[in-house]
């Protein structure tokens, strides 16, 4: 087959066709699709119709699969999250966000597939974090390198929304418990490209550590408004078996929650990835 890239917007993203998802693909295949991740940070497919089993085969190509500690899974694969949103079930991603940064080793990748999706609505954006990061002047881009942030799973999956079902509070409770707090640098370097970018995120950083509470809540609210700058993101009206597969150590997203009382279905694979730098 011959893989075919189309950009999609000047900061990030492609649009890549002359792939078959489900199939068992070669080598060489694998790692062009590994080269244009780190070339465009995120890669749209169109038409994949795969299976929760394709799902994480292809995923698994790229690395180990993690397995949310909190959010729903499939029963018969807990390596494919279920992102199932509908009026009793809520959004929670409607902000910008890095999967799991809370997280010592946070992903390397996310891979998510649009199952079923309103008439209208239901976006998602993604933003490139070394494309904010190098539009930083000189000398606030010095002031970051060296400072530390922390992130907590808490901030992102608030102990009130999981009280209602014993089991989801269960769940909940031992995700807790087991993934305290943990820090990461302000802006990190990708391990393949050397590219720097920013890692904070609305999601989960709760504070800088070497500043201040004033110093550091002000820096924060700064540095996460930059996500959501037009120019620095991609947005993707997605069309039901879409595929996207985005670098998360580059990148933040946003799910627009828009469509409520419809309801919105995904299928998410998540690679495990290594120690922020």
């Amino acid at each position: 087959m011959t893989i075919q890239v189309t950009r999609v917007a000047r900061a990030l993203g492609a649009v890549v066709s002359g792939v078959d998802l489900s199939d068992e693909l070669s080598q060489p295949d694998i790692d062009r699709l590994g080269e244009l991740l780190i070339e465009h940070q995120i890669l749209f497919f169109r038409g994949q119709p795969i299976t929760p089993q394709q799902h994480a085969r292809f995923a698994a190509r790229f690395g180990t699969l993690h397995v949310h500690p909190i959010y729903p899974v499939l029963p018969e694969l807990p390596e494919i999250m279920l992102i199932d949103t509908h009026p009793g079930f809520l959004p929670d991603n409607d902000n910008w966000h890095t999967d799991v940064t809370f997280s010592q080793t946070p992903p390397m990748a996310g891979i998510l597939a649009a199952k079923l999706l309103p008439a209208a609505g239901g976006d998602t954006l993604w933003s490139s974090s070394s494309a904010v990061y190098e539009t930083l002047s000189a000398p606030l881009r010095l002031f970051l390198e060296g400072l530390t942030a922390q992130h907590s799973v808490a901030k992102s999956f608030p102990a009130e929304r999981w009280a209602n079902d014993p089991a989801s509070k269960s769940r909940y409770e031992r995700a807790v418990a087991k993934h305290p707090p943990v820090n990461h640098p302000v802006v990190r370097t990708h391990p393949v490209s050397g590219r720097k970018g920013l890692f904070v995120n609305e999601g989960f950083t709760t504070h800088i550590n070497e500043l201040s509470p004033h110093e550091s809540q002000a820096v924060l609210a700064f540095l996460f408004a930059q996500a959501g700058r037009p120019e620095l993101t991609v947005r993707w009206n997605w069309k039901v078996d879409d595929i996207a597969f985005w670098d998360n150590r580059v990148t933040q997203h946003y799910a627009i929650a828009d469509y409520l009382p419809e309801r919105r279905t995904m299928h998410r694979a998540t690679v495990n990835g290594d120690k922020p730098f």
